[in-house]
């Protein structure tokens, strides 16, 4: 009788626990639980690309004429605003003045984060844990202070109103994040193969490039999106140490240049907005598995 009653306390148990989601069967219950909130996120989410593609792609007397014309539609669609942004402006140099120098400024940040984030974790030496928290204290200082005494070194080394200035600058931001993300994954490799590779004497440099750095990938991949986006929305940086109009990145050259006084180009700011955020976009889609991955944990043991 005992083992009958245990198992029908077993089965009530496990009842209730099959239940527990049974709520979700229910369509009303659905829709208020799932459908909704993931409906207001997508609606949340992508109304400005929406709205920057329509504005793009509206003439001039639809975007000010709100009585015969809606803000949230286009009667009479036209390409003379992309048109005039990609042949009558300098945009595509300022497109590929920012990917060189994303690029460019992510890949050195990323490489030096690499090795500081190694030693920090893995090599166990004194004072480890007081040079990471200092990293990460380095990281939380606002950019708009670093920018006064960093003008200061680039007015001094010439390198004034050139992609040099920003390739070199940007790294004051970009290597604390990378090298705080890095530390945490690192942390999550076993010491163990470490241990076996040195064992069976191989040498620091041959861990890192052969054992760390490939169980590490995603990692690197969340950290190389992360500092990508940093260095393509950067504006503080690009305005300061960037005048010439062919030097200029896309955030600060949409701003200055089609911006005139108090004439706002709505047409070609919208399309030079869309179109510099696409990369990331595509980035982020292409890569976010990895993303997700570096987010939740690394290799188990």
């Amino acid at each position: 009788m005992a083992g009958a009653k245990a198992f029908t306390k077993m089965g009530s148990v496990k009842t209730g626990d099959d239940g527990g989601m049974n709520y979700l069967n229910s369509l009303p219950r659905r829709l208020v639980t799932v459908y909704l909130p993931l409906a207001v996120f997508v609606f949340v989410l992508l109304f400005p690309f929406y709205w920057m593609a329509i504005t793009a792609v509206k003439p001039n007397q639809e975007l000010t004429d709100y009585k015969n014309f809606s803000p949230f539609w286009v009667v009479e669609p036209t390409l003379d605003h992309i048109k005039y942004l990609l042949f009558d402006t300098s945009y595509p140099g300022w497109l590929w003045n920012t990917v060189i120098i994303s690029v460019v400024a992510t890949v050195l940040s990323l490489a030096a984060s690499v090795f500081a984030a190694y030693a920090i974790e893995r090599l166990r030496f004194q004072g480890a844990r007081q040079v990471g928290l200092g990293i990460f204290m380095a990281y939380l200082v606002p950019p708009s202070i670093l920018f006064i005494p960093l003008a200061v070194m680039v007015f001094n080394l010439g390198l004034y109103d050139t992609k040099f200035a920003l390739i070199l600058t940007y790294p004051t931001f970009l290597i604390p994040f990378c090298t705080w993300l890095l530390m945490g994954y690192f942390r999550s490799i076993p010491y163990e193969l470490e241990e076996c590779a040195l064992i069976d004497g191989a040498t620091r440099w041959q861990i890192l490039t052969k054992i760390v750095l490939p169980l590490s990938v995603p990692g690197l991949i969340s950290a190389f999106i992360f500092c990508f986006t940093l260095c393509w929305n950067e504006f503080i940086y690009a305005l300061t140490f960037i005048q010439s109009s062919e030097n200029k990145t896309v955030p600060v050259g949409v701003l200055t240049e089609l911006v005139r006084s108090d004439v706002y180009e709505w047409g070609s700011l919208m399309a030079g907005a869309l179109i510099g955020s696409l990369p990331v976009v595509i980035l982020y889609s292409f890569f976010v598995e990895h993303y997700v991955s570096s987010m939740t944990g690394a290799v188990k043991e």
